[in-house]
Parts: C-alpha cells; structure tokens; sequence
C-alpha cells in the first residue's frame, strides 16, 4: 500500500520512480523529493538525481501546512527535522505578513542523533559529552529546504541566517528564531495568532511567554511546540519551537 524510503541522498529518486510507477505511494524520508529545484538540490547535496522533472509535482509532507495535498498524492517528501521546526514556528507570522523577511535568524539546537548513526568526530562522545558546538554556519544542507517552504508562505523569496548547534543529549530540537516585526504588536496578537492559525492541528501545541517549550516537553513524542514572545524594547519577535527530531523530524 505505501514504501517508506529511508535510504542515502541520490537513491532515494530512482527507488521511488520504480514504485511509483507501479502505483504504490511513496513517502521519501531523506531530501531527493523536498527541494523543487533541481540546480539547488544538485548544489546543496552534491548528490545525482534520477528524477528530476518530479520535483515541481512532489508535494512536502507537512500535514498541517499540506494536509489536502498529501492525501492526493503519490509521492511525499517528508521534512528533515530542523526544517520542521523552523517552518512550523514561523508559518503564522508569515502567512500574516508581519515580519521584516531580510532580519531572520535561527538558532537551533539539535541532541547527537541529529546527525545520523555514522561514525564521526562531531558525534564522539569523548567530544560531545559536556559540550556545546556550532557547525556548518551558512552552509547547512536544511537551509534552502528552509527557505523554500517559507517563501512560498510569505508569497516572496526568503532568505535566513540558519545557525545549527548540537548539544550532549540523544534527541530533540529546539529552535530560538529572531526576526523584526513589520509592524508595531503586542504579546495578545501573537498569542491569538498561533492559536487560530493553528486551532484544530492535534500535534501542535502552543506554549506562551511563562512556559517557553522545552525539548522534554516532546520527547518520544508527534508534538510540536512552541510559543511566540513579543520584545517590545527591541521590535522583534522570538519564537522557541522544540520537536524530538527522532519522531515529528523523522
């Protein structure tokens, strides 16, 4: 009835090509279906793709951005984890148009297994245990995924400074995004914000300013949570979006 694809970046297209084609759907768990083009996926994954002219059909699996499209659909691409919780922190804020789209900066923290079950010095734990490191600044593959999603909600290329970091623990996300309102608010607009944006959406679960989200909240669980905060000093918005990246991440 369905394949689940969990295979390396570049094979994933030529597995669901053949399975498509014999009417099975297809939900892809790397990133061979999320980005639509090819020449960025091509520059950010250094990886062949066996089926490029899908990408402008494939649709991204976030059910509560997508939730009719992937119903319709053969072939989903499921989300890389830190994208989930970026694109579902910001998605009210975009939709409304209320921030500045050049002033986006997001810290996220990722625990060890982020980073796949391969060997390396990143994921060490005589390296990582009591540690805290920042690695691929401008440069993380999630970045244009990132992008993407959030310029198709806000109706306008976007473009984020993306932070990643892992921190000594086995699971979880969290996500600290920044950005300049474009507009005067208050903490009651963005509280009503994402609540009516996300009302009715079982695994999203709005926090508020006294109860900021924390990666435990989540763990082994489908639960994204998060909470906007409005810095009237400054005019800008924080958000604090925190998923398990093992489960709403994949």
């Amino acid at each position: 009835d369905v394949v689940f694809l969990a295979v390396p970046h570049g094979t994933s297209s030529q597995l669901a090509k053949e399975l498509v084609s014999e009417g099975v759907k297809v939900i892809d768990l790397g990133a061979d279906m999320r980005l639509r083009d090819i020449a960025v996926y091509e520059k950010w994954y250094g990886a062949g793709h066996c089926w490029p002219e899908i990408l402008p059909e494939t649709v991204y699996g976030l059910p509560e951005l997508y939730r009719d499209k992937i119903k319709q659909s053969q072939l989903v691409a499921n989300p890389g984890c830190y994208p989930t919780s970026v694109i579902l922190g910001l998605a009210p804020l975009l939709k409304q148009g209320w921030v500045k789209l050049d002033s986006i900066v997001i810290d996220s923290k990722s625990g060890i297994t982020g980073s796949g079950k391969g060997l390396s010095q990143q994921s060490h734990f005589p390296d990582m245990n009591d540690n805290l490191a920042a690695y691929k600044l401008g440069e993380h593959r999630h970045t244009p995924e990132i992008e993407q999603e959030l310029g198709l909600l806000a109706g306008q290329k976007v473009l984020v400074s993306f932070n990643p970091h892992l921190i000594p623990m086995n699971r979880g996300i969290l996500s600290t995004i920044t950005m300049q309102a474009a507009k005067p608010l208050t903490q009651e607009m963005l509280d009503e914000c994402y609540q009516n944006f996300y009302q009715g959406e079982p695994f999203v679960r709005i926090r508020d300013k006294a109860h900021l989200p924390q990666t435990k909240w989540v763990q082994g669980s489908n639960y994204c949570d998060m909470a906007p905060v409005w810095d009237e000093r400054t005019g800008r918005i924080v958000v604090v979006s925190v998923i398990d990246n093992l489960v709403k991440g994949a």
